[in-house]
């Protein structure tokens, strides 16, 4: 992750210092339960432990030494056993370097999984919070971007709800699928290290072991880890989508906070961008282009091969780092949205009661009109509205037509464009959402 963009958590949990830490503890666990089962002399794991039992690594002494090894594994369990007696022969006895980089990665993985879930939590207390407080603010509702029927902005904001609901659920899914770890050997037949120690190393991290393992664990688990971060950004992108298009100058319902000192153009003073939102849509092709490179590195040769390693370097800290921080970017900006209620309802009426067109046919179904004249007259009304252009018309042009006239009274008409009549069933919503306050 870029500086610019990188949340501190995630910048210490994928650190190089964390991560052969991590390293060191696996190879100390797997040497106790060896020690445990006789394998080892416990005078010799003893000294293991006194030497290494601290934590502390050399970063730059493994980074020295693989430079000519040209093996990070090796470079670190060198760098280790360099400063200790004839017992350091002990370390990664019956291991092979997955075994402590798979377990290793699965614990940083869960950990920043679980900081992309607490980020999601803030998102979703402010957005229910939205769609508490604006159950009853009227707006139209549009589809391919034209005018539709009546909502509320707090019932489009309960669909964002429902959907982020989900992410969280694919989310822990995910995290819980990650949380697998393997001490099982080369080819993960547990020739040389028994499934004892595989159990002890996992248990004290919190894992579980991998119930089939190859060298490697399997790649979906890791797959589905970036595929749910994709879909997570794919909703963030929905949300953003929605509130860039309703900042656009001729909507002007919501926007973005802006900052007393924010400029939004260096050429143009008058601008007020929807910057955090286009941000947050940037990012999200950042994850599902990750999503791929996880679909891509599931397919290794026989029991491993390395082609997932030098992508799984970018790509695991940069997926989760994105994800992340675009999480909290929506949140803030949700937090400081800024909805111009009175914008929302001059747009609902802007064509003057067509919104109400369905209602209107409905209507005159009921009262015996077939469907397609019914349609007919509706639609005639409303290009004639069209072709005036004047606000109001298409009321004018229903009450004037004789056709529509025909099956229904002013009385129907004005009983068919009652916006409170459109809005009574959003209650439906609220209730499966559990969105009472």
């Amino acid at each position: 992750m870029i500086d610019r963009y990188a949340l501190p958590e995630l910048r210490e949990l994928f650190s190089e210092r964390r991560k052969l830490q991590l390293w060191l503890r696996i190879e100390l666990l797997a040497t106790e339960a060896l020690a445990a089962a006789d394998v080892i002399p416990a005078a010799d794991w003893e000294r293991i432990r006194a030497e290494l039992g601290s934590g502390e690594v050399e970063p730059d002494r493994a980074h020295e030494i693989e430079r000519e090894s040209q093996h990070d594994v090796i470079a670190f369990l060198r760098s280790v056993t360099e400063r200790m007696g004839s017992e350091g022969r002990w370390l990664h006895y019956g291991l092979t370097s997955s075994d402590v980089l798979d377990t290793a990665t699965a614990v940083v993985l869960r950990d920043a999984t679980a900081v992309v879930e607490g980020e999601l939590t803030r998102l979703l207390e402010v957005v229910r919070r939205l769609a508490i407080q604006h159950r009853s603010t009227p707006m139209v509702g549009r589809s391919h971007g034209i005018h539709a029927e009546p909502i509320t902005f707090g019932f489009k904001v309960a669909g964002w709800l429902a959907e982020l609901q989900r992410d969280g659920e694919r989310l822990a899914r995910a995290r819980e699928g990650i949380a697998v770890g393997k001490i099982s050997g080369a080819v993960g037949s547990h020739a040389n290290v028994s499934a004892d120690v595989e159990r002890h190393v996992c248990e004290a991290l919190g894992l579980r072991p991998d119930q089939a393992s190859t060298q490697v664990v399997s790649r979906d688990r890791h797959a589905e880890l970036l595929t749910a971060l994709a879909v997570l950004g794919g909703t963030l992108e929905r949300i953003s989508i929605e509130i860039r298009h309703l900042q656009r100058t001729e909507v002007g319902e919501a926007f973005e906070p802006f900052g007393g000192g924010q400029q939004g153009s260096s050429a143009m003073p008058h601008k007020r961008n929807p910057i955090l939102t286009e941000r947050v849509a940037g990012l999200a092709r950042l994850l599902r282009a990750d999503a791929l490179v996880g679909l891509e590195n599931m397919a290794l040769w026989h029991e491993r091969d390395i082609s997932h390693s030098s992508a799984e370097r970018f790509v695991f800290e940069r997926a989760l780092g994105v994800a992340a921080y675009a999480t909290r970017t929506l949140a803030e900006v949700l937090d400081g949205l800024e909805v111009d209620t009175e914008r929302m309802a001059a747009n609902l009426d802007l064509l003057g009661g067509m919104v109400y067109s369905e209602a209107l046919l409905l209507a005159m179904i009921t009262k015996g009109a077939g469907r397609q004249e019914a349609y007919r007259l509706v639609q005639g009304a409303a290009k004639r509205a069209w072709a005036a252009g004047t606000t109001g018309s298409f009321r004018d042009e229903v009450l004037a037509d004789p056709g529509i006239g025909e099956w229904v009274s002013a009385d129907d008409i004005a009983a068919a464009m009652d916006l409170d009549h459109h809005l009574a069933g959003i209650d439906a919503t609220y209730r499966a959402l559990d969105l009472e306050e």
